[in-house]
């Protein structure tokens, strides 16, 4: 019962950080079509690079420990 809890948290943690990069990808666009500076473009791309890393660590934690 546990390890089922587990992988549907991880789960819903990956949706919901997958809803978050499907919400910040315009946002970057705009500044680029707005004529955002390189820097402002640079950190919408950091941003969007903290998002796919808060996925990818859950994943590979959840894989090492056999929930996922």
């Amino acid at each position: 019962m546990i390890a089922m809890l587990l992988k549907a948290s991880v789960g819903l943690f990956v949706v919901n950080e997958i809803r978050g990069f499907v919400l910040a990808a315009p946002v970057l666009y705009a500044m680029y079509a707005a004529g955002g500076t390189l820097m402002a473009i640079w950190i919408g791309i950091c941003s969007l690079a903290g998002i796919t890393l808060s996925i990818i660590a859950p994943v590979f934690v959840g894989r090492k420990l056999k929930l996922i």
